[in-house]
């Protein structure tokens, strides 16, 4: 369910917005990102994803965003549930006030076949990192390497 603007202006400045993220994988093992071009975090390269909207059970949500920012409908199934992410932003979509406060449900997903134009409603531009170009880059948000330095994290645990 979508909100009108002043409605939803009112729930971004007195609540979190509980949305998902998707880390977004290659055979060989890139990340895609993509150029923001909406507050808050616009200007930097960033995971797709979105918000979950009232009433959208969480299969729902995950395919209608997989659907929405990579133009590829996905089963949750297919995904692996990379943890719980907290994401405190100063602007919002509206501007410099009100703030923004996210709760995100953070999954990975590998994909080897993804339309040649992704949907441009939130990215300008997409490309494929490799994890240590993502990780040193300045215009790649600190929120978006968290997602890098934990599926590294989890990969160092399952090698041991």
């Amino acid at each position: 369910m979508y909100l009108d603007s002043a409605t939803f202006r009112s729930v971004v400045a007195g609540t979190p917005l509980v949305s998902m993220d998707l880390v977004v994988r290659n055979r060989r093992d890139e990340i895609l990102l993509g150029m923001r071009s909406n507050r808050p975090a616009r200007g930097y390269w960033f995971v797709p994803g979105g918000r979950i909207m009232k009433g959208e059970h969480l299969d729902e949500a995950f395919r209608r965003l997989t659907g929405e920012e990579l133009g590829v409908p996905c089963d949750r199934d297919r995904a692996r549930f990379l943890g719980l992410f907290e994401h405190h932003y100063e602007d919002s979509v509206f501007g410099a006030e009100p703030s923004t406060h996210y709760v995100v449900l953070a999954h990975e997903l590998e994909l080897d076949t993804l339309p040649m134009e992704l949907p441009d409603d939130q990215h300008s531009r997409y490309r494929w990192w490799s994890w240590q170009e993502a990780l040193e880059a300045k215009d790649v948000h600190p929120y978006t390497r968290a997602y890098i330095e934990s599926l590294a994290a989890n990969r160092e645990r399952k090698d041991r």
